[in-house]
């Protein structure tokens, strides 16, 4: 078999074999064929497409060409949940907790932050002490006791997929639906869990920006799931404004807190109860609206705050260190019209928090874990010009300015109110 053939059949618009397939991504993993010649396969796959089938097999050859946990031992039912990222989204770090402590067994792993998307990996790092890295012995004995393990680093888990996405995002072959639905399924499927609900973002600060290419996503990655025999349920949610009011790693962290309180804002604790429920409903059978009764109910009674606690602890964290004083400077943002707030967009509030150190241009840059924006006003909020709008924390004043021009350039103001953003577009299974 040549590789240049895959190549001219994919090139031709003709479906590939399993074998074929197999053959690509090995050939490719173990560093038997050049990266030009991977590269023009991913950008023929990405002008061409993938059948389901095609799909199914390069999930399947990417699943297994690393370590596969083995859950079973482990026992009731295995939930894990996925986000395709954006701007404030804290969402697993009360998710979480919340089904642990209903009995679930919360089996999650986490990856870094790069450009506007925070990533939950750095959220947990904010907390001290916190160790995100863990063998697969360690995250299936936690699991096993404490209900829920949240880490980065487990095995080697899909490695074709990290050398294949590295390659990806330098030769602009990251948007394609097959390739993003495999990246993501190949390592959520070795990752071991019987359920898995996805939060596909949709909007300006999310990767898939309208509806239909989200929708198109998800059902992909349902299709895969169900291949798989896995339950996988996917919801679309609202990423043109961000998700609760703080943005930043140990701001987001303590948001979190918030909630599990029981006193955060409401956007965010609607969307994770959503999340939450749906889960749960696969887990364990009951209706949407039981599981949301008990999901709400164990915020109610601290029960999900407590675990919280106990996860952190598991894990070498300090919980007190959340609410240390943070050191940052800080800049008051201030109105520059009168009005309603119409628009507040993700992706200039997510850009600004990263000029401010709180997320990473390149892999290479390091954070400043608090550093970030607390939103001050929201969607219909009314102001008058030079109110306060958001507090900036930062430690290096090089892109201070430049963040601030950039956050008000995403501010948009009205005489009239505007109808509340819809925060749930769609449930797929």
């Amino acid at each position: 078999m040549r590789f240049v053939d895959i190549i001219e059949k994919k090139k031709n618009k003709e479906e590939l074999t399993k074998e074929e397939i197999k053959f690509a991504i090995e050939s490719f993993t173990n560093e038997e064929i050049p990266d030009y010649q991977m590269s023009a396969l991913l950008m023929a796959i990405v002008l061409n497409g993938m059948t389901d089938e095609e799909t199914y097999h390069l999930t399947e050859v990417m699943l297994n060409s690393g370590d596969v946990l083995d859950l079973s031992g482990v026992e009731w039912v295995v939930v894990d949940k996925h986000s395709t990222g954006g701007i404030g989204d804290k969402t697993t770090l009360i998710l979480g907790p919340i089904l642990a402590s209903l009995g679930c067994k919360v089996a999650k792993m986490s990856g870094r932050g790069l450009g506007i998307t925070g990533g939950t990996a750095d959220k947990l790092e904010a907390i001290e002490g916190y160790d995100i890295k863990m063998t697969i012995e360690e995250f299936i004995k936690q699991i096993k006791e404490k209900n829920i393990a949240l880490a980065y680093s487990i095995g080697n888990l899909a490695p074709a997929d990290k050398k294949i996405y590295a390659l990806r995002d330098v030769t602009a072959t990251v948007e394609s639906i097959p390739l993003i639905a495999s990246s993501i399924m190949s390592k959520k499927l070795a990752s071991g869990a019987d359920c898995l609900i996805l939060d596909v973002k949709v909007g300006s600060g999310a990767f898939m920006k309208d509806i239909e290419s989200a929708r198109k996503l998800a059902k992909t990655m349902v299709k895969i799931g169900k291949h798989f025999n896995k339950k996988v349920r996917a919801i679309l949610t609202n990423m043109d404004i961000p998700l609760g009011r703080n943005i930043g790693n140990l701001l987001e962290v303590q948001e979190v807190v918030q909630v599990l309180n029981n006193n955060g804002p409401e956007d965010l604790k609607k969307v994770t109860v959503t999340l939450a429920s749906n889960l749960l409903n696969m887990a364990i059978g009951k209706s949407i609206e039981e599981c949301e009764y008990l999901v709400n109910e164990t915020l109610d009674n601290g029960r999900a705050l407590e675990k919280f606690k106990e996860l952190i602890e598991s894990q070498n964290g300090k919980y007190n260190s959340i609410f240390r004083e943070n050191q940052s400077k800080v800049e008051i943002v201030k109105a520059t019209d009168e009005g309603y707030i119409t628009k507040l967009v993700a992706e200039n509030i997510g850009r600004s928090s990263m000029m401010l150190k709180a997320g990473r241009q390149t892999k290479e840059d390091k954070i400043d874990y608090e550093a970030g924006i607390i939103l001050l006003k929201k969607i219909n909020d009314y102001v008058k010009k030079g109110d306060e709008l958001a507090y900036f924390y930062y430690n290096d004043d090089e892109l201070l300015k430049e963040a601030e021009k950039v956050f008000l350039a995403g501010v948009e103001y009205s005489k009239d109110k505007v109808d509340e953003p819809t925060l749930i577009y769609e449930v797929i299974e």
